[in-house]
């Protein structure tokens, strides 16, 4: 009975390995789908990131259908090796591929018995293919087919590659959660740092996420990470990796992370918004060149960009030191008073337009300069945050090349995702340069003086323009009117030049907004974005060309092959005696004018020259200002424009917008090799366009005789005659030129 029962018994293990058996030539032989061949094996290549790196090689972004960084085996501390192997593959360096103790406990436990928990028996090189190519259903034989698939694979994998390369690919494949891959990835996501500056423990923490990445995910759970890192220091350990004295030390160590998600908290992500536009339209060219096709989100490219990575830092700092504080004052502003009743007037039109409930409360995330929190709010309260938080924008771009050095688009890229330097707002007496330009390229010259005697414009609803200090009388030079920015010679001055001289330089110069005809234009009426502000300042400082912004240096494949570089491409728009003048009147501005708390308040030396600008109620508040080789524009202002400040002393250009770019500079000043790029100094007047210059940019009612008669005196501009040929002209223009063009 016992013979036949035995007999019973080989049989039916012989029945079994020959089933087996088979079963493995059919998988071998393909009948449960295709087996992958050593050629396609030797060709894999994991789907990588496209870095994206500032031009001092800082790492700024990824673009990727899947966030892995590739390394070779070198780059792993050994460390990290010993947990692996410890953890997931013991006998990882004894086998080919299969350990085959792992193997029959998988056929006999897991299989026969049923017993999920005797573990899945995979060994390292196994888990590789699962990554490599992941797994099909196959009804009830899923689980047996995969697994033979992945056996017969590792023998095929482990014969083409040796074990370093094979934990090297290993490592690079790992997904450890937040769309992350790769143990690069990782160490970037979680400590901020490449995997080489792994620490012991921080290395066993990322092994230890292999065993389920969301469940132990150092950020999310903090305790279940704790605990699995001090099971991995164990099993290291265990097989003699480290020793029981390093473990006691080390299994007391908290996790402490540094956090570092490119994609939602860079230091950049508005500028990466334009880099990849740019990208993509680069790739595409060179595809029609080349006929090569690069996908940018899985061939890891290495994108070289033209940010200045200390100088976008220093926008970013200056931004939330001044801002932190303007934010606060404009939330009291808006506690009570008038303020409080038109902001509550205007949250009752959002939520009755809207439909909303303003009982309602949800769950959201709130920025503040201090900190970014969650809370539950009402949906009026939600409103009252929205409608008074100061948006800001900061652009500065090299005015002979275009590349952009700095590009701060907004005040949070999570929550306000808008980009501030693409807005169209309001430009205030930042238009005026452009008006005062036309004006030059027309022949007038900086001495040409301009009426500041305040009149009514019956032929426009009885318009009055009004200076800023209110006061009037008087004649200002060109230079003096755009130094002090005078809104009632400024609007003569367009009266003199004519609205189509101005609206062609405006096209010419790039804007894209129409202009309005009306005397009001003369002041700032027209919308225009930082970028496009930048571009026609750039023309002063390079000696009236147009250039064309760029973000992208070069880029290059994964093994250094450059496959583009960039250009520079610049078109003639003013004259150079145009860009020259200009030039000149706009340091007077900030070295006597508008803009001269940069100096006096904030103690700078760098050359500039430059222009503040406050829109209509303090709505919006701007400064644009350059050098030979830098041009820096910020603006400032809530998101509706009736949401302001109610005074200059808080709203005003030079107190709002010039402070952004004044901390900025005081850091730049304070790097002294740094500053060297940025301090160039503007080249002196050629001598023939001095004496243009050399005029009082003010004179008085009382005194206009006497100084015509001394000024004719100096071979310079009559005035007399200038003044007669004005009044000429803006009797002329009164009576036909903005009535035809309404």
């Amino acid at each position: 009975m016992i013979k036949k029962s035995i007999r019973i018994l080989v049989s039916i293990i012989i029945a079994i390995i020959a089933g087996f058996s088979l079963f493995v030539v059919a998988v071998n032989y393909e009948v449960f789908g295709h087996l992958y061949s050593e050629k396609e094996l030797k060709d894999f290549r994991n789907q990588t990131a496209t870095q994206i790196l500032t031009n001092d090689g800082e790492l700024i972004g990824k673009f990727f259908a899947k966030n892995r960084t590739n390394i070779t085996y070198d780059q792993i501390p050994i460390y990290v090796v010993n947990a692996l192997v410890a953890t997931e593959d013991a006998r990882y360096f004894e086998h080919d591929g299969v350990d085959s103790r792992s193997l029959v406990r998988v056929l006999f436990k897991t299989i026969l018995m049923n017993k999920a928990s005797s573990g899945g028996g995979s060994t390292i090189t196994q888990q590789l293919l699962k990554n490599m190519y992941g797994r099909k259903r196959f009804g009830p034989l899923t689980m047996l087919v995969n697994k033979t698939k992945e056996a017969l694979l590792a023998y095929r994998l482990e014969s083409i590659y040796n074990k370093e390369e094979i934990l090297a690919l290993y490592l690079n494949t790992i997904p450890f959660g937040e769309n992350v891959y790769g143990i690069e990835s990782a160490a970037s996501l979680y400590y901020n740092k490449p995997v080489e500056e792994l620490t012991i423990t921080q290395g066993a923490v990322l092994v230890g996420m292999l065993k389920a990445n969301t469940y132990y995910n150092p950020r999310l759970y903090p305790s279940h990470a704790f605990k699995r890192r001090n099971v991995v220091l164990h099993q290291m350990v265990r097989y003699e990796y480290l020793k029981q004295a390093e473990y006691d030390s080390l299994k007391v160590e908290e996790i402490q992370l540094d956090y570092a998600n490119l994609q939602s908290e860079g230091p950049a992500n508005y500028f990466l918004v334009q880099v990849k536009k740019e990208l993509k339209s680069i790739l595409e060219e060179v595809e029609q060149t080349t006929g090569k096709e690069w996908n940018f989100r899985s061939d890891g490219l290495i994108v070289e960009t033209t940010l200045d990575f200390k100088l976008q830092n220093y926008a970013m700092n200056a931004m939330k030191k001044h801002l932190n504080t303007m934010q606060k004052r404009l939330r009291k502003q808006y506690e009570s008073g008038k303020s409080l009743q038109q902001l509550n007037k205007k949250v009752q039109k959002i939520i009755t337009s809207g439909g909303l409930d303003n009982t309602a409360r949800r769950r959201q995330e709130i920025f503040s300069w201090d900190s970014i929190y969650s809370d539950s709010i009402t949906v009026e309260d939600s409103i009252k945050l929205a409608l008074t938080t100061l948006q800001s924008g900061f652009l500065a771009i090299d005015p002979v090349t275009g590349e952009i050095l700095a590009w701060v688009g907004g005040i949070d890229f999570r929550s306000q995702p808008y980009d501030q330097i693409l807005a169209k707002r309001q430009m205030a007496s930042t238009f005026k340069p452009i008006l005062y330009a036309a004006a030059l390229e027309k022949g007038m010259s900086p001495c040409d003086y301009l009426d500041n005697t305040a009149k009514t414009y019956t032929d426009f609803d009885n318009w009055k323009p009004s200076n800023y200090d209110h006061s009037e009388g008087g004649d200002f030079s060109l230079t003096g009117a755009l130094m002090k920015s005078k809104n009632i010679p400024t609007v003569d001055l367009l009266f003199q030049v004519g609205f189509d001289e101005v609206d062609y330089l405006w096209r010419k110069l790039g804007f894209s907004s129409k202009l309005v005809h009306s005397p009001a234009m003369a002041l700032g009426t027209a919308d225009a974005s930082l970028q496009e502000l930048a571009v026609a300042y750039a023309s002063f400082a390079n000696g009236g060309f147009k250039i064309t912004p760029k973000s992208i240096l070069r880029i290059k494949t994964p093994d250094g092959q450059i496959i583009y570089e960039s250009k520079s491409e610049k078109e003639p728009v003013l004259e150079p005696r145009t860009s020259q003048l200009m030039t000149a009147m706009l340091q007077k501005a900030i070295n006597h004018g508008t803009g001269t708390s940069i100096r006096s308040a904030y103690g700078l030396q760098i050359p500039l020259a430059g222009k503040t600008g406050t829109s209509q109620n303090f709505g919006d508040a701007w400064f644009a200002s350059f050098n030979p080789s830098i041009v820096l524009v910020s603006r400032v202002g809530a998101s509706y424009r009736d949401i302001h400040f109610n005074t200059g002393t808080n709203g005003a250009g030079g107190r709002l917008a010039l402070p952004i770019t004044a901390i900025t500079l005081q850091q730049l000043e304070a790097n002294k090799i740094h500053y060297a790029v940025y301090s160039k100094d503007f080249k002196p007047l050629p001598e023939a366009l001095l004496p243009e210059m050399i005029c009082p940019d003010f004179v008085a009612d009382n005194t206009i005789d006497k100084f015509k008669d001394l000024f004719k005196k100096k071979n310079t501009t009559v005035v007399k005659e200038k003044k007669k040929e004005a009044e000429k002209s803006k009797k002329k223009k009164k009576k036909g030129w903005f009535k035809k063009n309404k």
